[in-house]
């Protein structure tokens, strides 16, 4: 981001109070998420789209390890020429963020070196560190699994002794905990070892075709880019599968709407030889392929669909019934790497000379080698790792709501992750004293403040960014992926002269479409929606799969054209307007509206 001008501004952090009821908040969160007085002469925008809602104290973690290792691999290690990392602050719950620039040239011009030998490699050797990684995430994964949270039992096990291993049981509950916690942060250092890469090559290609084709729209240039063998796809094609299984078994009158998983789960046991050859199935597609969190990872509380089958349940009626129909449930693969070669090859038509036709040929092979990558390391890292993490902090938790410093283990996630080490050293030394843990009195009344808190701040309605606004927003990943630009800038201003029925954001997926609002406000709601409705979200996570069939199209408050909502609805060939920044708050469940996904506009026609 460039510097401010001064002429625009949103409100200063200094000028944000404290939510009446939530006084003392601060507390949840370190130090150095605080806003300073000199943060005041920054912009900062709401990361409404990784944190929508208030951070309990340990979740605090999503960002504060997320942001230590993009940053270190942006501005360390490849040496990207003009942004460093990511600056974030936690203002009453809410995760603010801003980019750190490079504006000095002759910096630039110095890092440019480092970033062509350093990026360069990569690039030049992708396929090959992508295998890789690959293997790494795997065993990452696997060893977040091994974790084990100890037992502590009256006496340490007798092979403990015969074996003079050296140091007792309670040794591992401190060494495990840590465990956990360096794991997750050596998976987001593996998360974003590419993923910036991945994003230089969208930007510099995006770059190229607006220069060359200056009418030419970004969905048109992603729909060019859009790779067709993505792992994220694959929780829902499991779906499609357990569905297809229930017809061929005869046992589809189970899947109805409404039904609670619980029961029905009940019910496929009483049915012989095929409910239990469904129930092995389910068994089977579960690890790994449900351990995908209902939000987008960041929130302990966003329960895997493997924690909770409330969400694939709810998809599966509709799957059923489309099999028993006859229709076909397979992704159009083949039509849609047809349309992008055609769009690909119109656009390569119009260049002039064979140097400009092969610098686009290089550019967009770059961008279909590094898409399988953006879209599918989600799975490995904010997904199933991800589920794996909190599982295990649920499972020290429990270990400490056993010895009684908790109430109950999902306390543990009102604590801040080195309170945790605190409590936990706690249990360490009244199981080796023989004596009592004193965490009770010290804690237990803290988390019931820290819960009033939490309550107090949800009522919140952050704005959508704070300080000056600078003379361009030029952060790549900031445009992609949030769809923060000028433009939507201009609008949370209000300065634009909007008509009072029409909001405005990225033209993300083709079509036209009038239909019935449904306004959710998170995955937690997608029961809620019906057959045909155009779904208004603050953003959608890989988890919304299922419910992308069952909408005529889609409109987000967060999302660039390389979001998530962008790449699925293109994947649906259904209309998507992305990144409004204020559908959910102008739009009421019930509205007929029109979405048109070639212009990025939404009207409420009432």
């Amino acid at each position: 981001m460039s510097q401010p001008t001064g002429e625009r501004s949103f409100p200063l952090p200094s000028q944000i109070a404290d939510v009446p009821g939530a006084e003392g908040w601060e507390a949840l969160y370190p130090y150095f998420t605080r806003f300073q007085p000199e943060d005041d002469q920054r912009f900062w925008f709401y990361n409404s789209m990784h944190f929508p809602e208030v951070v309990p104290a340990f979740d605090a973690i999503t960002s504060e390890i997320p942001y230590t290792a993009i940053g270190a691999n942006t501005a360390r290690l490849f040496a990207f020429p003009t942004t460093m990392g990511i600056e974030y602050r936690i203002l009453n719950g809410r995760v603010y963020i801003t980019a750190n620039p490079v504006l000095d040239e002759a910096k630039q011009a110095e890092r440019l070196t480092h970033f062509q030998e350093r990026a360069g490699f990569y690039y030049a050797n992708w396929d090959r560190l992508y295998e890789g990684w690959q293997q790494r995430i795997e065993a990452l994964i696997a060893e977040i699994e091994a974790v084990e949270v100890p037992r502590l039992g009256e006496l340490d096990d007798l092979e403990v002794v015969t074996g003079s291993r050296g140091y007792a049981t309670n040794h591992l509950v401190r060494e495990n905990f840590h465990r956990c916690i360096d794991l997750y942060s050596k998976m987001w250092h593996h998360h974003t070892e590419f993923l910036m890469l991945g994003y230089g090559a969208y930007v510099v290609f995006f770059g190229f075709c607006r220069q060359a084709f200056p009418e030419i729209g970004d969905q048109a240039v992603a729909r060019m880019v859009a790779g067709m063998d993505v792992t994220m796809y694959r929780p829902d094609d499991e779906l499609k599968k357990l569905a297809a299984l229930a017809v061929e078994l005869d046992l589809a009158d189970l899947f109805v709407e409404g039904n609670e998983p619980a029961k029905v789960l009940s019910a496929l046991g009483e049915r012989g030889d095929a409910g239990g050859r469904w129930l092995a199935a389910l068994e089977e597609a579960k690890d790994p392929w449900f351990n995908v969190s209902v939000g987008d990872g960041f929130y302990h509380h966003h329960l895997s669909w493997a924690d909770d089958l409330t969400v694939p349940f709810a998809a599966l009626p509709r799957y059923v019934e489309q099999i028993r129909a006859g229709e076909d449930l397979t992704r159009p693969t083949e039509r849609l790497a047809a349309e992008r070669e055609r769009i690909a090859e119109e656009y390569r038509a119009l260049l002039a000379g064979d140097d400009e036709k092969a610098a686009f040929d290089q550019m967009l092979g770059l961008c279909r080698q590094v898409f399988p990558y953006i879209e599918s390391h989600k799975f490995y890292c904010e997904h199933w790792f991800t589920t794996r993490f909190f599982q295990k902090i649920r499972a020290f938790g429990q270990l400490l709501a056993d010895r009684g410093v908790l109430a109950e283990a999902e306390d543990v996630f009102h604590l801040r992750h080195v309170e945790v080490e605190d409590a936990l050293a706690d249990v360490m030394l009244a199981w080796a004293s023989g004596g009592t843990e004193l965490g009770a009195r010290h804690w237990q009344p803290i988390v019931a403040e820290r819960k009033r808190i939490v309550e107090a701040l949800a009522g919140w309605s952050p704005p959508p960014a704070l300080g000056p606004v600078p003379e361009a927003l030029n952060d790549p990943a900031v445009q992609m992926l949030w769809g923060v630009t000028d433009e939507t800038v201009q609008t949370w201003l209000g300065g634009d002269e909007l008509e009072e029925n029409v909001v405005r954001g990225y033209a993300a997926s083709p079509g036209v479409v009038e239909g019935t609002a449904r306004v959710l406000g998170s995955v937690n709601e997608i029961g809620q929606i019906r057959e045909g409705e155009i779904l208004v979200c603050p953003v959608t996570a890989p988890s919304w799969g299922p419910v992308f069939g069952k909408i005529a199209a889609a409109v987000s408050d967060i999302g660039g054209t390389m979001s998530h909502a962008a790449i699925v609805a293109r994947e649906y060939g259904m209309p998507a307007v992305v990144g409004t920044g204020q559908a959910t708050a102008r739009i009421k469940t019930g509205d007929r509206v029109q979405v048109d996904g070639d212009r990025g506009i939404v009207t409420i026609l009432g």
